[in-house]
């Protein structure tokens, strides 16, 4: 997992290889805290990941409850990138694909 803030500081991005799971909790967590300000878009790209099971679903959820603690205007912006076939069917049918915008 890599992360990487641009040069505005208004975009964080997240990359996640591998499995996305329990296992990456803590470095999930440090990957978009103590940022301030806060970004105002957060892409998680999901390119390089292959697998996502319920404790990264959960630690979503805990991102767009970081965002909404955080965000200036209230309106935090998620977006789950580049997911291959299983990962965007996995987004889908848990119905995160409602919750965030995935692209």
């Amino acid at each position: 997992m890599s992360s990487e803030l641009s040069e505005s500081g208004e975009v964080l991005t997240i990359r996640v290889s591998g499995s996305f799971d329990f296992n990456m909790h803590r470095e999930f967590l440090r990957a978009y805290q103590n940022f301030s300000p806060a970004p105002k878009l957060y892409c998680i790209d999901l390119s390089e990941t292959l697998h996502l099971d319920s404790a990264a679903l959960g630690m979503l959820l805990l991102l767009r409850d970081h965002c909404l603690d955080t965000a200036e205007d209230g309106l935090p912006c998620i977006e789950l990138q580049n997911a291959n076939e299983h990962v965007a069917n996995i987004l889908a049918v848990s119905n995160f694909d409602k919750i965030f915008k995935v692209r």
